[in-house]
Parts: C-alpha cells; structure tokens; sequence
C-alpha cells in the first residue's frame, strides 16, 4: 500500500484546522483524483505526502524513497535547455554523464518531446514546458507522483491531449498518482477513483469509482460528473453560511 492515511489532521500557528480525521488507502499503481473547492486543503496534504510539511495529529505511511512533485507552474529552469532541466533531476540521484544522456532522452521521448531536447523554456509552450516537467518528475524515479493542479493554467485543447499523454505514461511507467484538480471532468477522466475533500477542515466525504464503462460511454460519464458536481456544490454551500 503506497499511501495510507489514517485520522490525519493538520493545524497551522493560527489555531484553525486546515485537515481533519482525514482516512484514505491509495493502492501501488493506483491513479487517484483527489477533488474539493478552492481552500480545502488538498494542497496541504499534497505536502504532507510529499514529506514537505509534518501532520500534527494522525500516522501516514508513504513509500519509504518519497514521491516526485509535479505542480500547477512548470517551474523549470530557465538557462537550461528541456533535456538540461530533465539531466538536472538524474544528476540529483547521481546518475553519471553518459547514462543521464540517454535516459534524459528515453523520457523525452516517452513525453513526445524527443525533438525539443536542446529547446530553452520560453520556447516551447505552455503544454510543451509541462511535459518537460512531467519528464523531470518522471526522472526523481520515485514510485509515487503527486500532481497539484498542473494542467489548471492550459487551455482546454492543450489540457485534452496532456490528459491522454497522461494516461499513457501512467500506464507505461505503473507509477502510483494522486492528482488534485477543482475541475470535476477532469477528475473523471483520468482517476480510477475520486476522492472528494470537504471544505476546511478537509476531510474525505465521499469518493467514487470511475469504471472502464465511464471511460467508454461518455452518456455515463456526465452522470458521474454531473453526481459529483452536485456533491461537491453541496459542501461548498455547506462551509459558505
């Protein structure tokens, strides 16, 4: 089990908690949406996973070599070439020179990047750069990848195909990933199962399994999405009085 949660809680200086009793079981290549409105938390708990920020109630466990980070901005450097900044994250792990020369090639490619190695960032587009950095997280080779919000800033025709490169790749590499997003269709589209946080403090109300059929029949898709949407509204409007 790569990530367990259990009764996690966290309080910031301010006495206010941002999570609470939080419980969930995330299986080894699993591919988790983890969904709720602007404030929840889910960016917290990302960190908490992630091993950036201590819960201050509650256990986790998480795999012993850590996860990979992928965030909302590309974050890449902008000196460095696309392949540069993908040999920046081998060079981390102490891979040597000629073998992070290949590998940083292999992700490229696995990316759909492989002409675009020796491209600076403000080259390449919006969609372009975030494959760059899925290539560089891809690079950490940690068993689990977080992935906040990274396709929140693309434009729909852009984050549609990154959807189906994403998906790819999953499945290629039997990464485990937990991808938070507001966006409801999005979390349809790509999780296996939708967990659904509660406004502050988060705590999982609700989660959902998305089944090949939902994949296959788009009717039954925005039922789903149309179900969580509901939900979701639901505890907006619950923490808005």
């Amino acid at each position: 089990m790569p990530v367990l949660l259990e009764n996690l809680g966290k309080t910031f200086d301010d006495g206010a908690p941002v999570l609470e009793d939080v419980n969930a079981s995330i299986g080894a290549g699993e591919f988790v949406a983890l969904l709720g409105a602007s404030g929840c938390g889910k960016s917290t708990l990302l960190n908490i996973i992630a091993g950036l920020e201590a819960p201050t109630a509650g256990a986790l466990e998480v795999p012993s070599d850590g996860a990979a980070f992928m965030f909302q901005d590309a974050a890449l450097f902008p000196w460095l070439t696309a392949r540069e900044n993908v040999e920046l994250a081998l060079t981390l792990r102490g891979v040597g020179k000629a073998e992070r020369r290949r590998t940083a090639g292999e992700l490229l490619d696995l990316v759909h990047l492989s002409g675009a190695g020796g491209k600076r960032p403000h080259e390449l587009s919006g969609g372009m750069r975030q494959r760059v950095a899925l290539a560089r997280a891809l690079a950490q080779d940690r068993p689990l990848l977080l992935m906040d919000e990274p396709f929140a800033a693309l434009d729909a025709i852009t984050r549609d195909l990154l959807h189906d490169e994403l998906e790819r790749v999953w499945q290629e590499t039997g990464r485990t990933i937990i991808f938070v997003t507001h966006n409801v269709s999005e979390a349809v589209r790509l999780g296996q199962r939708v967990l659904l946080l509660s406004s502050r403090p988060g705590r999982v109300v609700q989660e959902w399994q998305v089944t090949e059929e939902h994949r296959t029949n788009p009717g039954l898709a925005g039922q789903l999405t149309g179900a969580i949407t509901a939900r979701l509204r639901e505890e907006i409007r619950r923490h808005a009085h």
